[in-house]
């Protein structure tokens, strides 16, 4: 890890030309002393690291060092750079290397288009920490010792054991054989069987994870987008789901459609409303998605569901009317 540290200590001197001990114990996340030991290194090996003193001293590199990386074309580095702003990384635990690798692509540019494809990617904005109506999106933390095992594994095709607390149920170690990782909306999760039967893992419920020598039991390819489809249909169909037939205003289809496990079928009413067949995880969740929506939706079927909306509207008007 230090070899990759006295690297990103290189690019920052180049690319901010010059930078205090604390500026740089930042932006590495370590501490002062551990920068200025790394400065040492780099001078003892042939860098030409200088220190500046005074209010606005630092270190700096002398001027026209350059790092031996390869080279990459102006269209290449701002596709890296605006990929690289998606906060996905953080699902698998890479995001300080994607920091990293974000610094080694500026830095390999031309000095001719390095300023042009940063200020295009600062135009961009991908995946933002709130929505329009400033809800924040919360990201699940995977700690990093526990994403580089998996991640070791995964890649190895080792056997894995992990610490899992499963919803409801106390954590308990499993043995598994990892197929592969995804990320959807900044979760991240682990494909893997175990006794040959299919499993999907949340990588935030992971408490603790070991990489073992066997090798794990799988194929040698994997096509992990059809993987996460066919249990992404099983997980639609299996359990508690309900199917909930609405009428929609069309203003509010994104709201529903946001919080529905799946949208089954959709046609236009003609009233210009719309029709969806949606399902969703269980009855709870059915009735407080339509509850949500108010008078811009209309449970059709089941009975059950209308039913319970009409006697919590009941019990509200109840709650709120006119007091003698």
């Amino acid at each position: 890890m230090r070899a990759d540290r006295l690297v990103s200590l290189v690019l920052l001197l180049r690319r901010h030309g010059r930078l205090s001990a604390a500026a740089l114990a930042r932006e590495l996340e370590v501490s002062t002393r551990t920068v200025l030991r790394d400065i040492e290194a780099l001078s003892a090996a042939g860098v030409p690291v200088y220190a500046e003193r005074g209010r606005h001293g630092g270190f700096a590199l002398l001027p026209g060092f350059r790092t031996e990386l390869t080279g990459l074309n102006p269209d290449e580095a701002l596709a890296l750079l605006v990929a690289g702003s998606r906060r996905g990384a953080q699902a698998f635990g890479l995001g300080s290397a994607l920091a990293s690798a974000m610094l080694k692509v500026v830095d390999a540019l031309p000095d001719s288009y390095r300023a042009t494809a940063a200020g295009a990617a600062e135009r961009l904005l991908i995946d933002p920490e709130t929505d329009l109506l400033s809800r924040r999106l919360v990201d699940e933390e995977v700690p990093d010792a526990v994403a580089a095992e998996i991640l070791r594994a995964v890649f190895a095709g080792h056997k894995l054991q992990i610490h899992y607390a499963a919803v409801d149920q106390p954590p308990k170690w499993r043995t598994v054989d990892p197929i592969g990782l995804v990320t959807i909306r900044d979760r991240g999760y682990l494909l893997a069987t175990r006794s040959g039967a299919d499993r999907t893992y949340r990588l935030s419920r992971v408490l603790a994870a070991k990489e073992l020598p066997e090798p794990a039991q799988r194929p040698d390819r994997v096509d992990l987008d059809r993987a996460w489809q066919e249990r992404s249909k099983r997980f639609r169909t299996g359990g508690d789901q309900v199917t909930v037939l609405v009428r929609l205003h069309p203003a509010r289809r994104e709201d529903l459609v946001g919080t529905a496990l799946a949208v089954l079928a959709e046609e236009p009413d003609s009233d210009g409303w719309l029709r969806l067949e949606v399902t969703f995880q269980d009855p709870r969740h059915a009735e407080w998605a339509l509850w949500q929506l108010s008078t811009s939706a209309e449970a059709l079927t089941p009975q059950w569901l209308r039913t319970s909306l009409r006697n919590r509207a009941a019990a509200i008007a109840t709650r709120y009317g006119v007091s003698s």
